[in-house]
């Protein structure tokens, strides 16, 4: 339990505090504008710098594939369009329920506008219990834990091209009513960006990439394009690219001259700003910012879905929007992508609508675990195992015995 009294005394300063911080803040949102405006008279340049000495720098800092300045109006969506999403959630395995094994359980969602069809509104279990499933990951050293949320965003993935195939996918026209097809976008909620593969073994990596892009690359077949929606993003890889411009050295090689100072380098004026900061300050509600190709380490195994990304101002705050790259390439896919998105937002109230909905499907709340269980204990009771339950610990902590 809480004690607000002991806690109150604690938080007298926290105010003062913030209020300090927000001056810093300001005055770092001064400068990094200033930066992006002098950057964009020497873009080119900075972009060479970039892919010259990308080796050597100690940050990651994406590439801008259009002008620094970049600002535009998002065309609002078609009436008729579909928009599909799915999101995961899991029960861990524990040593102290009655049987070692864990759930994932997959959101899906299939919302139709203007077509007078009925929504998709469901979630798919798995239930994971066979030795040689539950233990594969140990050779890696990598815990059980880990690797069933690292086998929920493949379920995610695949079952969100099952979804695509059933939809017809965008045209190659332009995105209006004439379309002989309904444009359709598929979105996750989070980053298409997975750093937690870069560790992984290779052997390990074969596992959960692969089907992963296999399942991207069905949705471009269909052209359906994928969207990653990141809200309250703290990504900073759009400001490292300014860095470039405020090295002092006549070549950004940071192993040569800043190494093991790279938090410290001179180049690191504005931290810990984050990029949403500063094009809060620069976009109008429904407008993007330029687009940007990440140049996170993991995506050199991404093949064609190498990342882009751009932020968007949703009106309730500025989100950050990636797809692949094909998405950017194909400006049909990129405009109902990103045009889709916003729509979708502005009918959640500040939060897309079918994200919301594929989470709500998905998440595992107290009285469903505990539903599993007891389903659970009935199937191993019928199959005659005796001495079923919890452990005393687990017991004792359900119910307080003071």
């Amino acid at each position: 339990m809480l004690d607000l009294t002991k806690l109150a005394r604690q938080m007298q300063g926290i105010g003062q505090h913030l209020s300090q911080e927000a001056i810093l803040a300001r005055q770092r949102l001064d400068l990094a504008q200033n930066l992006l405006e002098q950057a964009r008279t020497r873009q080119s340049d900075l972009v060479t710098q970039q892919q010259t000495w990308g080796d050597r720098l100690g940050f990651t800092a994406a590439q801008p594939l259009e002008p620094l300045d970049t600002r535009i109006n998002l065309s609002p969506a078609p009436s008729l369009h579909t928009v599909i999403a799915t999101d995961g959630s899991q029960i861990a395995p524990s040593h102290h329920e009655i049987a070692y094994c864990y759930l994932i359980n997959v959101g899906r969602v299939v919302l139709h506008y203007g077509q007078n069809r009925h929504p998709l509104l469901d979630s798919l279990p798995e239930i994971v219990y066979r030795p040689e499933d539950l233990y594969i990951s140990r050779q890696w050293g990598i815990r059980t834990e880990e690797w069933m949320g690292y086998r929920r965003t493949v379920s995610e993935a695949v079952t969100l091209a099952e979804l695509g195939s059933r939809e017809g996918g965008v045209g190659k026209g332009d995105l209006d009513l004439s379309d002989p097809f309904v444009p359709t976008l598929a979105m996750v909620d989070g980053s298409l960006i997975h750093w937690f593969l870069e560790p992984l073994p290779g052997e390990a990596r074969d596992r959960i990439l692969p089907p992963m892009l296999a399942a991207w690359d069905q949705l471009r077949a269909n052209r359906i394009p994928l969207v990653g929606y990141l809200s309250a993003a703290r990504s900073g890889e759009a400001l490292n690219f300014l860095r470039l411009h405020t090295c002092p050295f006549l070549a950004p090689d940071c192993a040569t001259h800043c190494s093991g100072q790279t938090e410290q380098a001179p180049c690191q004026v504005f931290a810990p700003l984050r990029d949403t900061a500063l094009w809060g300050l620069l976009l109008e509600p429904g407008q993007r910012g330029a687009i940007w190709r990440s140049s996170a380490k993991i995506l050199e195994t991404y093949g064609e879905h190498t990342v882009c990304f751009c932020y968007v101002n949703v009106g309730a705050e500025i989100a950050r929007v990636e797809f692949p790259l094909w998405v950017m390439e194909d400006e049909t896919l990129l405009n109902a992508a990103l045009s889709l998105t916003l729509t979708q937002v502005q009918k959640g109230y500040g939060y897309p609508v079918a994200l919301a909905e594929a989470h709500n499907q998905a998440v595992v709340r107290g009285g469903d675990r505990a539903r599993f269980f007891a389903l659970l204990e009935q199937q191993m009771i019928r199959a005659g195992l005796k001495n079923i339950g919890t452990s005393y610990k687990e017991a004792r902590k359900r119910g307080s015995i003071a």
